[in-house]
C-alpha cells in the first residue's frame, strides 16, 4: 500500500461513517501566539472541544500537514520526520469511545488488513486527575484483542495535552503494531521496540484550568492521529521509512547529483537529512514562510543550510536544493488533490530555495577562512570570537558539531564542547 493509498482509505472510511473532510490548515497557527508550526491535526480544532460549533458539523475528517521542530536533531534515523502528514477524525461533542473503538477495530483489521494477532493496545492507568480507563478496555477485549495484548500505562504515557498550561486534554489509548517476522508475543511489551505505535486515539472530556485542576468537558471528544510516513513503512514491512513511495522518489534524485547510493551505510544519514530537510521547506515556503533570522523563518533557514552541509558530506559543492525541490514537487502521486498550494507557488519556492543556497554557500565560504586562521594560529577560541562565527558569517551551532568531518580539528572540537560557546550561540 502506498501513501496516496493509506489516505484515501482513511478518508472514506470515515467519510461512510458520517464524517465531513475537511481540508488541512496551515502550517502556521492561527492566533495561537504558543507555537511556531501546526505540529497535530488537533490544533487548529481546539476552541470546537470547549463547545464552540464547527462550522461543518460535529464529526470531521482531514489530513493535516505537520512540522514538529523538536524533532529536528533526532533527523537522520529511520524514523524521524520534521514534516510529516497526519490522519485525523474528530468526533466534537458526538459519538465517543463505544463507537470510536469499533471502528479504530474495524479499520485495522478491515481496511488495513491487519491480522488481529498482531495488534496490542494501551489504555490509562489513572491517577489522582482520572480514574483508570477500564472501559475502554473493555470495548478492545469486545472486539477480540485478548487481555495479555493490553497493557495500562501512566499518564506519561497514554495522556494527551494540553499543549499550553491550560486547555482541553483526555488519557489515549493507543494501538501498536508487531513489526517484526518472528512469531508475535503472545503477551504486550511496551518497552520491545518491535512493537510499533501506529494510531492513537485521544478521549479528550477534561479541561485543565489556570489552578491546575481537570475539570470535566461540557462534552466528550475524541481526537485520532495516524502519522502517515510511519504506517505506510510499517504495513510494507520497512523499518526505514524512507525506503516508502514517499522518500523514494527523493532519495533518487540525491543519488543521482551525489553519484552515491542510499544503501551505503556511510551516506544513509546525509540522505535522510538532506531528503527530510528539503520536503520539510517546500512545505513551509509554501505557506508562506521566508528563510529569515527570527522564528518560522530562523526554522526553515536551519533547515536549508543543514541540507548543504549534509549535501556537502554526500560530495555536492553546486547547489542542488531546488533540483531536489523539484522532486518534491514531481511527486504528484503522492500530493495531487491535496495540497494545490504547491503547484500554485511553485516557482516562489523554488527561487526562495536557490537564492537562500547561493547567500549561504558564499557565507560558508567566509566562516571557513575565519576558522582556518583560528587553526593556523593554533589558539583556544574564545567565546566571544564563537559569536562572531555565528553572528558576522551565519555559521550555524551544527555546522561545529562533531558529525562534521572538520570538527577532528581541535579548534572546532572545542567549539562544539565548550559551555561557554553553547551559552552564548543561540540553537
Amino acid at each position: 500500500m502506498n501513501a496516496r493509498e493509506l489516505k484515501n482509505k482513511f478518508v472514506n472510511f470515515f467519510v461512510s461513517k458520517g464524517h465531513i473532510e475537511i481540508p488541512s490548515a496551515s502550517l502556521i497557527p492561527e492566533n495561537d501566539p504558543t507555537t511556531l508550526f501546526i505540529s497535530a491535526g488537533i490544533q487548529p480544532l481546539v476552541p470546537y472541544f470547549l463547545g464552540r460549533k464547527h462550522p461543518v458539523g460535529q464529526r470531521l475528517v482531514n489530513v493535516q500537514k505537520c512540522v514538529r521542530t523538536i524533532d529536528i536533531d533526532e533527523v537522520g534515523d529511520q524514523v524521524h520526520h520534521t514534516f510529516f502528514e497526519m490522519l485525523g477524525n474528530w468526533s466534537l461533542g458526538d459519538y465517543f469511545k463505544k463507537e470510536m473503538i469499533p471502528w479504530s477495530f474495524e479499520f485495522l483489521t478491515k481496511e488495513l488488513n491487519i491480522p488481529i494477532d498482531k495488534l496490542a493496545v494501551s489504555c490509562f492507568a489513572g491517577d489522582n486527575d482520572a480514574p483508570k480507563d477500564d472501559e475502554t478496555a473493555l470495548l478492545w477485549k469486545d472486539q477480540g484483542i485478548p487481555g495479555s495484548r493490553i497493557a495500562f500505562l501512566p499518564k506519561a504515557n497514554n495522556w494527551w495535552g494540553p499543549p499550553g498550561i491550560t486547555g482541553p486534554c483526555g488519557s489515549d489509548t493507543e494501538m501498536f503494531y508487531w513489526a517484526n517476522n518472528s512469531p508475535t508475543p503472545k503477551n504486550f511489551d511496551p518497552k520491545n521496540s518491535n512493537w510499533v505505535e501506529i494510531w492513537n486515539d485521544v478521549l479528550i472530556q477534561y479541561l485543565k484550568n489556570d489552578k491546575g485542576e481537570f475539570e470535566k468537558l461540557v462534552q466528550n471528544n475524541i481526537d485520532t492521529g495516524m502519522g502517515v510516513e510511519r504506517t505506510v513503512a510499517v504495513l510494507n514491512g520497512f523499518s526505514d521509512n524512507y525506503l516508502t513511495d514517499i522518500w523514494q522518489p527523493i532519495i533518487k534524485k540525491i543519488e543521482e547529483i551525489s553519484g552515491k547510493s542510499y544503501s551505503d551505510p556511510q551516506y544513509q544519514k546525509a540522505f535522510r537529512i538532506v531528503s527530510d530537510h528539503i520536503r520539510a521547506s517546500v512545505f513551509i515556503i509554501s505557506d508562506g514562510i521566508e528563510p529569515s533570522n527570527k522564528e518560522t523563518g530562523y526554522v526553515l533557514r536551519r533547515l536549508i543550510r543543514r541540507s548543504i552541509r549534509q549535501g556537502k558530506l554526500l560530495g555536492i559543492d553546486t547547489n542542488f536544493i531546488a533540483q531536489i525541490a523539484q522532486a518534491v514537487l514531481d511527486n504528484q502521486n503522492n500530493y495531487a488533490g491535496t495540497y494545490s498550494e504547491l503547484n500554485q507557488n511553485k516557482d516562489k519556492i523554488l527561487s526562495i530555495l536557490d537564492s537562500e543556497e547561493n547567500k549561504f554557500r558564499k557565507t560558508l565560504t567566509r566562516g571557513l577562512n575565519e576558522i582556518q586562521k583560528l587553526i593556523e594560529r593554533n589558539k583556544n577560541i574564545t567565546g566571544r570570537e564563537a559569536f562572531t562565527l555565528y553572528e558576522s558569517f551565519g555559521f550555524p551551532v551544527d555546522l561545529k558539531k562533531p558529525e562534521n568531518p572538520i570538527s577532528s580539528n581541535p579548534v572546532l572540537c572545542l567549539l562544539a564542547n565548550s559551555a561557554q560557546v553553547w551559552q552564548i550561540i543561540p540553537k
